[in-house]
């Protein structure tokens, strides 16, 4: 039900629309605003269409119970209007007064000039391959990335920083959700929580992230085999930070916690209220790496997949130097850095669309299946306007 998305969006419509007859003391504030706003609306379109595919596309404001019934927009139309609104918002930005590039002043829990690029690169490479745009959506990926990187974030030395480490003072993160302790049980990380009571006997249990409430913890998800193999090389700094073996008395067995959000150990329980990084540096490296290799730039790909690895502690890159085996190696990379941070079925999917994997091969769920690769819209939503159609294939 993508309800809750679109009144976000009618929120951005309506400041848009009323922003222009109001005065601010001073004018940058109203600058940022908007910026902010743009970006914001960017933002929800671009996770509906990744969604949905071809989705609404509504841009004007709601002021009364008139509310248009709009027909599906294609995935085109809808990425051309991404990519405006970000532009308008890096326009505002230019427009304040002695703007920085490395101004993070609204903090990294709201929009500024480095996460608008960030953004930015992720759109691009979505258009460049899910639809075809090629060099010039990679080359715009690469440039947004190189502004990112300018912006004045850097590295976390230590991988255990990456999420532990608040948003406020963590130098790696670009963009992130704040959630406070009355919020811990408001997000996915809970799933990944063991609940005390399931791993009892464990010799190994202040190494698994517990708590005892259900309300924290679902013991909802484990580390697939699979994916437990992309950590194969020991000296990999992130295993102890991604991923923990429960142990018993008889040896280690199959299951694989994830420990990645430890949240914040209180008097009472263990609490899920890591803040959520939605865009920092590593995944943008591995960006940059992805559009390099696209363009057959291996050099450079191997320069920024290598920058990751450097800091995992893990071998450089020493395979091939075809596409092939390039987006490979960034594919792999990017499941082992960016494991558990929800960009995994985004990757298969721009992987899947340049030829690199086939999902309907790769995952097991999706064998000997043709389920379409975007989601159906709701009953409830279709029958709230004649002028969708249900996505193809359902």
């Amino acid at each position: 039900d993508w309800q809750q998305w679109y009144t976000a969006i009618g929120n951005c419509n309506l400041l848009l629309s009323k922003i222009e007859n109001f005065t601010f003391a001073n004018p940058d504030t109203k600058q940022r605003i908007q910026a902010e706003t743009y970006a914001l609306r960017a933002y929800f379109y671009f996770h509906l269409t990744r969604i949905f595919g071809d989705v609404p596309l509504m841009l004007q404001a709601v002021l009364d119970d008139n509310v248009p019934h709009l027909a599906r927009a294609s995935q085109s139309d809808v990425l051309q209007q991404i990519h405006a609104d970000l532009d308008k918002a890096l326009a505002h930005y230019a427009a304040i007064n002695a703007a920085s590039r490395k101004d993070y002043t609204s903090s990294k829990y709201r929009f500024n000039y480095g996460s608008v690029h960030a953004l930015r690169a992720d759109t691009k490479m979505w258009s460049a391959k899910v639809l075809k745009g090629g060099k010039p959506d990679f080359d715009e990926a690469i440039r947004s990335v190189t502004e990112v990187e300018a912006s004045g974030v850097s590295l976390n030395p230590n991988f255990a920083d990456v999420i532990a480490k608040r948003a406020s003072t963590n130098s790696e993160h670009i963009l992130s959700a704040y959630f406070s302790r009355d919020e811990g049980a408001l997000n996915f990380t809970q799933n990944l929580f063991a609940l005390t009571s399931t791993i009892a006997g464990a010799l190994n249990l202040d190494s698994i992230v517990s708590a005892v409430s259900p309300s924290y913890a679902q013991s909802g998800y484990m580390m697939s085999p699979t994916a437990k193999d992309w950590f194969a090389e020991k000296e990999d700094k992130r295993i102890p930070y991604t991923v923990v073996t429960e142990r018993r008395a008889s040896g280690l067995t199959q299951n694989h916690w994830v420990v990645k959000y430890p949240g914040t150990k209180y008097a009472d329980d263990r609490v899920p209220d890591n803040d959520l990084p939605i865009y920092r540096l590593a995944d943008l490296l591995l960006l940059k790496a992805e559009a390099y290799a696209a363009n057959g730039d291996f050099a450079n790909a191997k320069l920024y997949l290598d920058k990751v690895k450097q800091r995992a502690g893990t071998k450089a890159y020493s395979g091939g130097s075809t596409k092939e085996e390039m987006n490979q190696a960034i594919l792999a990379e990017r499941g082992r850095e960016l494991f558990a941070e929800n960009k995994r079925w985004y990757d298969l999917l721009r992987f899947h669309a340049d030829g690199t994997v086939n999902v309907y091969e790769l995952l097991p769920n999706l064998q000997g299946k043709t389920t379409p690769l975007f989601w159906p819209i709701s009953i409830s939503i279709l029958g709230k306007n004649d002028n969708l159609t249900q996505t193809s294939g359902y």
